[in-house]
Formats: C-alpha cells, sequence, structure tokens
C-alpha cells in the first residue's frame, strides 16, 4: 500500500513533458486576444516593461495590504547599482470590521497610515519641498489591469468584501484617499502583485532578473514575455511583464490523471472545488493537508498507525506545511519525527514514522517537480519566441516552499533541465519582494517615464502631423505649376522636364527591340521580344575599361557599338534593323524623343567632346562608323518614365513611374496644354519630374530638423537635393546615425557609454533600417549581428529603442513621399475633371521593395492625403532594360499608325 502511495504521487517524465506541452499551449491561450477568456493560464499583463538596470535613484514609497494589515516602507535608492538601498518600515494593524465595511473607509484607513508613516520618517526639510514622491502599491487581489496605475477590482478574496470596490479603479480610490490627507506630493504610479515584485527584487545587483516564482501558501509565476505577443494589450514593441496566474492550471480536467485520492479530498474540502488545480498540488497552505489524507487512507489500509488512535488527524488543519517541513528536513534518524507525531498526539511506531516521512517527502518532491515543469515551460517558450537556440536567464524565487525545503533548489533546476535542455536557469533568492521590489517597480517606471519624454523630444521634430503632411502637398503642387509653366521653370525647384514620351503601352505592340543601359562602368545590351504571349528578354553585360571612360568621346561610343554588334550576332539579329531604347543615366537637357544634350558627366567618366553634344547622335555617328545598320535609335529615356512604361504593359491604368531607391524621382502623364515648354496643346506628355530637387529654394526649410541639417552639410553636394536627402536609401542610415549619437550623448543609449565606431561615416547603412523594422518582434539575434558589427554594447531595451528610431525616419520618409505622390495623382484627377481617378503607379528602387514596412505606410498616407484617388502600385521589373524598350516599341507603334 505504502508503495502504490508513493507511486501515484510520483509522475513520469514523460507525463511531465506532456504537461509542459499542455501549459505552453494553455500560455498561448492566455496571450491570444481571441483565446484569452477560455485560458486557464491568465497570462495577465501588468504593464511592466523594463527590469532594473541600476541606475534608478530618488525615494520611493510602498503600501502593502495585507491579510488584517498594512506595511508602510520607504526605500531609497542612489543609483549604485542599487546595492545598498535603505529602508525604512512600518506595520499597521488594521481595525476590527473594516474588512467588511465600507471601501472607502478601507482606502482613508491606508491613506492615514501613509501619513503617518511619513510623519515619521520624513525629515523636516523633506516635507517642505515640492519635490514628488512616487508610490508602489502592493493590491493582492484579482484585477483586470489595463495600465500601470489603473487596475479594476474583479473580486475580493481572503476574507476581504468592502462595499463600492469591486469594479472600481483601486489606484484612483486610493490616490483619492491620499488627496484627502492633503499628500499632494505623492503620487500612485504603479499598481502589483507581489510575484512581479519578487522578479523586481532580484533585478538589483546588476544581474537583469526576467523570471519570478512564488513558492508559497499559493503559487505563481510571472517573466518577461515579447510584447507583441501579449495581444489583450496595444503594446508591440519591447518586452512586459506577463502574471501567469498559473494557479488554475487544469482546472479544465487536463491534469485529472495525475490527480491522486488525497488530492480529491483536499479539493472538495476547500472553499473552491474544482478550481485552482495545481496550486492545491503545489501550495503549501495544500500540503499538510494532502499528508493528512494521504494518513488517513493508509491507516483505514493498515499501512500505517495499526497501534495508535488517528481520530486527531480527522480534524481540517493539523497537519501543518511546517510539520511536513520539520519531518522531512530531519537526517538525523526518525527520533525527531515521533517526537513531531506524538506531539500530534499519535502513537507511532518506528515503522510509521518512516512511512510517514516517506509519504512527506512524496508529496514536498511532488511539488518542486510540478514547479520545475511549469518552470520549464516559461524558459522553452521565452527561447523560441526570441528565437534563441539556448536562453540563459536569472529566477527569481521567494516562499515558504523555497526558503523552507533545502533541495528546493536542486529539484527544480534537474528536472527544469531535463525538460527544458535548451535553456540554463540561475536561481536568485529574493528579499522582500512586496517591499523592496514594489519599490522598484515604482524607480522603474519613473525612470521609463523620464526616458519616454527625453525620447519624445528628440523625436518629435521628425513626427509629422497630417497639416505638415498637406503642407508639403500644397507646396509640391505649386513646385509642380512653377516648373511647368515657361515663364518660371527656370526658378523652380522641381524642373518638370519634358520626356517626349507622349503614349503608354496598349498592348497592342508587338515585335524585337533593344534596348542599350548606360549608367556606369558596366552598361547592358538587350534585346526584348514582345508577342501576343508576352514579353521576353535576354541581355549581357558589359564593361567600360577606365582608359574609355577618360578618353575620346568616339572611343566610347565606338566601343558601345562594337558590344552591340557582338550582342545582336550571338542572338542572330544583325541582319535586322531593330529600334532601340537608350537609357542614358547622366544629366541631360531633353529636347526631343530622340535628342538630349549632355550637360555633364558623372559616376568617374571624363570622355571629351561629349558635353553640350547629343548623346543619340553620337550613338548614331559611332554605328555610321562601324557601319553597323542592325539598329535605329528612337528614344532616350530616363529610369523613372522607363519603370512607368514597363508596368504600363501589364496595366494600361500606369500612367505614374516612382523610383525610391537610393536616390528618388517621379514621372507621370501631364496634359500637353499645361507643358507650357513645350509647344502644342494635343495630348499628353511623360513628364520627368526630378522631384529629388524639391525644397531646393527653401520651401521645405521648416521641415529640415538638426540632423537633416548636419547629414545635409556632410555631402558633396550640400544645398541640393534636399527632399532626396529625408527620402531616399542613401541618406537614411546617416540620419539614424545622428539621432543615435545624439541619444547616446542624452544618456538614452548605450547608457551614455561613447562608441567609437558610431562616429563613422555611413557606419549605419540603410539596409540596417529594414533588417531592425523586419519583424514584428525584435529579430533579436539579426540585431546583435549589426550591433556587433558596429561594436555597441547595447541592451535589449537599447535595441527597443533603435527600432523605434529607425521607424521614426523610414515612416518619415514614407509619409514625405506620399505627400508628393498626392500631388501628383491629385493633378491629374483635376486636369481630366474627375470626382474619382482610377491610376496605377509602377515603382522601383530598393527602399520600396525591400524595407518591410515603406509601401505599407507611402500607400497609406497616400489614401488619407488623396481620398478622391484610387491608387494602385505595380512593381516594376527592369525598368531601365525592359522599360527603354516598350518606349522604344510604343514609338514604334506610333511611327507605324502615322505612316
Amino acid at each position: 500500500q505504502i508503495q502504490r502511495a508513493l507511486r501515484s504521487l510520483s509522475i513520469p517524465l514523460e507525463r511531465l513533458h506532456i504537461m509542459k506541452g499542455h501549459m505552453m499551449q494553455d500560455m498561448c491561450k492566455g496571450l491570444s486576444r481571441q483565446t484569452h477568456a477560455q485560458a486557464k493560464v491568465r497570462m495577465l499583463p501588468t504593464y511592466i516593461c523594463s527590469t532594473p538596470n541600476g541606475t534608478e535613484k530618488g525615494n520611493f514609497l510602498v503600501v502593502e495590504l495585507c491579510q488584517s494589515q498594512v506595511r508602510t516602507v520607504l526605500v531609497t535608492l542612489y543609483g549604485d547599482g542599487n546595492m545598498s538601498p535603505q529602508m525604512m518600515y512600518k506595520i499597521f494593524d488594521m481595525p476590527e470590521g473594516i474588512l467588511q465595511g465600507e471601501g472607502e473607509a478601507l482606502f482613508d484607513f491606508i491613506a492615514q497610515c501613509v501619513s503617518q508613516f511619513l510623519a515619521e520618517t520624513i525629515s523636516s526639510d523633506t516635507k517642505g519641498s515640492e519635490q514628488r514622491l512616487p508610490l508602489g502599491f502592493v493590491f493582492p487581489f484579482t484585477c483586470q489591469q489595463t495600465q500601470l496605475d489603473k487596475a479594476e477590482l474583479l473580486s475580493w478574496s481572503k476574507g476581504f468584501n468592502c462595499s463600492g470596490v469591486v469594479g472600481k479603479d483601486v489606484v484612483q480610490l486610493l490616490q483619492s484617499a491620499i488627496n484627502k490627507q492633503e499628500l499632494c506630493h505623492v503620487d500612485v504610479v504603479a499598481l502589483m502583485n507581489d510575484t512581479v515584485g519578487t522578479m523586481m527584487t532580484c533585478s538589483m545587483e546588476g544581474r537583469p532578473c526576467e523570471v519570478a516564482i512564488v513558492a508559497d501558501k499559493g503559487s505563481n509565476c510571472c517573466f518577461m514575455a515579447e510584447a507583441y505577443l501579449v495581444e489583450t494589450t496595444d503594446e508591440t514593441s519591447g518586452r512586459m511583464c506577463v502574471n501567469t496566474e498559473w494557479g488554475c492550471f487544469g482546472d479544465d480536467g487536463i491534469l485529472n490523471d495525475i490527480l491522486t485520492p488525497y488530492d480529491e479530498c483536499v479539493d472538495e474540502e476547500s472553499c473552491n472545488p474544482g478550481e485552482k488545480r495545481f496550486e492545491k498540488m503545489v501550495g503549501t497552505l495544500y500540503l499538510g493537508e494532502i499528508v493528512r489524507h494521504a494518513l488517513i487512507a493508509l491507516t483505514a489500509e493498515k499501512a500505517i498507525f495499526t497501534e495508535t488512535n488517528i481520530a486527531v488527524l480527522k480534524e481540517r488543519g493539523v497537519f501543518t506545511m511546517q510539520h511536513v517541513l520539520d519531518i522531512i528536513n530531519n537526517e538525523e534518524g526518525i527520533t525527531d519525527v515521533r517526537r513531531i507525531l506524538e506531539v500530534l498526539g499519535l502513537q507511532p511506531s518506528e515503522r510509521d514514522c518512516g512511512r510517514v516521512q516517506q509519504i512527506c517527502r512524496a508529496v514536498v518532491g511532488r511539488a518542486v517537480t510540478l514547479h520545475a515543469t511549469g518552470l520549464a515551460a516559461i524558459l522553452s517558450y521565452m527561447c523560441q519566441t526570441r528565437d534563441m537556440e539556448t536562453l540563459m536567464v536569472n529566477v527569481g524565487v521567494e516562499g515558504e516552499l523555497y526558503t523552507g525545503y533545502p533541495r528546493f533548489e536542486e529539484i527544480l533546476l534537474s528536472v527544469s533541465r531535463l525538460l527544458s535542455p535548451e535553456c540554463m536557469a540561475t536561481l536568485l533568492p529574493s528579499r522582500d519582494g512586496s517591499g523592496r521590489g514594489a519599490a522598484m517597480v515604482t524607480a522603474v517606471a519613473l525612470r521609463l517615464a523620464a526616458q519616454r519624454c527625453a525620447v519624445n523630444e528628440v523625436l518629435a521634430p521628425l513626427r509629422l502631423s497630417r497639416a505638415d503632411l498637406e503642407k508639403v502637398q500644397a507646396l509640391m503642387r505649386e513646385e509642380m505649376d512653377r516648373g511647368l509653366c515657361k515663364e518660371t521653370n527656370a526658378s523652380a525647384s522641381v524642373r518638370m522636364l519634358p520626356t517626349y514620351v507622349s503614349h503608354t503601352p496598349d498592348g497592342t505592340e508587338r515585335g524585337d527591340f533593344l534596348a542599350l543601359d548606360l549608367g556606369g562602368t558596366n552598361f547592358r545590351v538587350l534585346v526584348v521580344h514582345v508577342t501576343e504571349e508576352g514579353i521576353s528578354m535576354a541581355s549581357e553585360i558589359y564593361v567600360i575599361p577606365v582608359q574609355l571612360m577618360q578618353g575620346t568621346g568616339e572611343e566610347l561610343f565606338d566601343h558601345i557599338i562594337e558590344c552591340i554588334i557582338d550582342f545582336q550576332t550571338k542572338q542572330n539579329l544583325v541582319a535586322q534593323m531593330l529600334p532601340l531604347g537608350f537609357t542614358f543615366s547622366f544629366p541631360c537637357q531633353q529636347v526631343g524623343l530622340d535628342k538630349a544634350l549632355l550637360l555633364t558627366w558623372t559616376k568617374g567618366f571624363s570622355a571629351s567632346g561629349c558635353v553640350g553634344q547629343d548623346v543619340v547622335q553620337l550613338l548614331r555617328e559611332a554605328a555610321k562608323r562601324k557601319r553597323h545598320l542592325g539598329m535605329q535609335v528612337v528614344a532616350l529615356v530616363n529610369d523613372t518614365v522607363g519603370t512607368m512604361m514597363a508596368c504600363g504593359y501589364d496595366d494600361p491604368k500606369c500612367e505614374i513611374g516612382l523610383i525610391v531607391g537610393t536616390g528618388t524621382n517621379a514621372c507621370y502623364m501631364e496634359e500637353m496644354r499645361n507643358v507650357g515648354t513645350v509647344e502644342g496643346d494635343q495630348g499628353r506628355m511623360c513628364i520627368n519630374m526630378e522631384w529629388g530637387a524639391f525644397g531646393d529654394n527653401g520651401c521645405l526649410d521648416h521641415l529640415f530638423t538638426h540632423f537633416d541639417k548636419v547629414v545635409d552639410e556632410s555631402t558633396i553636394n550640400p544645398g541640393k537635393q534636399r527632399f532626396e536627402k529625408l527620402i531616399s536609401g542613401m541618406y537614411l542610415g546617416e540620419i539614424v546615425r545622428q539621432i543615435l549619437m545624439v541619444m547616446t550623448e542624452k544618456e538614452l543609449l548605450f547608457q551614455g557609454k561613447p562608441c567609437p565606431k558610431l562616429q563613422t561615416k555611413d557606419i549605419f547603412k540603410t539596409k540596417f533600417l529594414s533588417t531592425i523594422e523586419l519583424s514584428n518582434g525584435l529579430a533579436l539575434r539579426q540585431i546583435r549581428a549589426i550591433l556587433n558589427e558596429l561594436e555597441l554594447d547595447a541592451s535589449f531595451e537599447d535595441s527597443v529603442l533603435m527600432r523605434e528610431v529607425c521607424q521614426t525616419v523610414s515612416l518619415r520618409a514614407a509619409q514625405l513621399c506620399a505627400a508628393g505622390l498626392a500631388a501628383v495623382v491629385e493633378k491629374m484627377r483635376e486636369n481630366r475633371g474627375l470626382d474619382q481617378l482610377n491610376v496605377s503607379v509602377g515603382v522601383d528602387g530598393t527602399l520600396y521593395k525591400l524595407h518591410p514596412c515603406f509601401s505599407d505606410n507611402l500607400q497609406k498616407t497616400l489614401k488619407d492625403l488623396a481620398p478622391n484617388c484610387n491608387v494602385t502600385f505595380l512593381l516594376s521589373e527592369d525598368g531601365s532594360g525592359k522599360g527603354a524598350a516598350l518606349v522604344a516599341a510604343v514609338a514604334n507603334r506610333a511611327a507605324n499608325a502615322m505612316q
């Protein structure tokens, strides 16, 4: 019978694995907005989003509502790593009847305790000062917390039943009572339970603690979860402490197969049968009762106490947790065990003493094992949700079972390691979680609030209101009109250059077309086959040697023609006269579809005899010299126009091209009657806006922050391309770097420690923004790689703040781009006299394509600024190649139609 009883109290490792899995599932249910109400592991958000970092300092008041007392504590922190806080206590006994009286009387009494305590502990100098005294309120009842300082009482327990409190915000009730005491300098800033305080206490000595277990009369655990997973709150960045309330695990019957008859008896005798099944197997309030029922059952089976009367064991509560601990901690034989049992009124034999000790050890061992299983579920969940291969974490522990049972730590760590081998936990003993720990919660809340104000102050100039964006939209429209007008074009910051492209593809284009893409040391030659089935392409990349880049124009263009001949030969196209679209990515003044004067060379080119010349004519003359008749240059194309045309083949509504990459630009189809710089009023023409220079005349100076000015001054063209420097990928990383440096100076990042590598220009690449913003929760491994590359010693909070900086900069870029685009689509709508415009935008560029949020932010802002325009975005493929060929195809179609 004894062996059967011991086996029933021993849970196999395989069953513990299953239990761990069930708890993880219930944790996920508790965090989900959809399933939270059904979860037994409640996973309540605490709104505590950071642990102490050792810089906290000042005086902090704590009030704890206990069973029959009010405890007041004053904690002084010195910002020294919290190694030596000064603490003063006072305990007040509650008057008789107050637990069942009016709620107002209870809170008035608490406030009176605070007033008396402060009168005795605060010096007269401090009393007269205006310094605020923050208060943390430890309130051990079930609440619906919606902020750190806002919590509605759901129900009383533990003998309390004060009227007028359930459904009310208990923080506000306490604050009102404190105000009545004329303690106007005391602010209730945080409400918490003792489990959270335990975690915060253990974070005080330079060792961050992210998990806490209370193994006491009740049992609970809290941990720092990824905030985006806590769906019952609106917080999405960083971490938040979650109070698991795991005592109710198993209330759905999932633990029924491991419940013993002794557990069932304890549950039936409790004030809440069927509830808190996990807690009733592990809480010290119940362990003595489990032992008592086991001894009664074994006596009935004549396995123990065959020669003594056990009537005393029928009395509920007679076998306490202290009795259990005294019995199992006795390693000196059974003499003390006999004495304990005799004091209870039993007359045990030597065999009885040994068997009682076995039962006690089994009950307590099971309780610790179940704590370890719950801990393993939490550690594995943390490891998985943080995308880590291994997790090393500190766990704060407090409670009667932990302090009273010497083998608690050994069993807890060994079992949790068996169940979660990927996780390594270190136990830290807590000291006064509901006093010292509550003060830490309050101190951290104030530190974060002060940091938030400072961060907002730094980032405020980059955060644009709707009015700001509407103003940018209106300014862009003004500059567009100035650029289109012949009289004001020269002074407009948005040049609005005519491209002489008058049509977009209509799907009837057919044939083979060549494209030449020249924009750097490499250039491409392509052939694009346009058939009823669609478009197919072939291409080859050719190199331009440095001596040709810096030689004569004739040598350069002869080399280009030789490469075109080579390509056409390989493609068996030499015998045909193919139309060619020429993408030439250097500053030009275009005076016709196939005529453009080179204004200046860039990108290392300096070939003589080209500046001021028509580059299309230079290419034609080289073809003549080489006697190549297999091509006819019909169009010179800008890559933004090519982007529009490439998408226009698939969608006839595509009448806008947008580039958002290293640089930014846009083009669109304008009514010819509005293009004052070109003769003629009929039809439309694509206008290359060159909007990167928007604001070069000073009209955007009000938007330029200190960071933008520093970045602008360090470029090769200060004062130029101002709009582009707010938006494009070439500059966003540098803007972020400037912000990070200022935040480090203000001790908002990296604890104010200097970061030498961060001083290096362009060290923070724009691609880092995409990586840092990529996932909903922080992809810590990727961010760590970036931080290592920058040689930055960053905390988790630093990583969260870096993410916020990146989000702010990229959001502003997307919003400004949207404001510019809103001006374009609204102008097109007005031009055409439409109530609603349906139009598509062909988009290219790495920032738009690769950044995880840019496109969504752009489209959302555009919809808000131009509600009467229904805009579809199409990703362009190869605007400078396929797009250039399609410009040639459209030009060829138009020429054939005229003939």
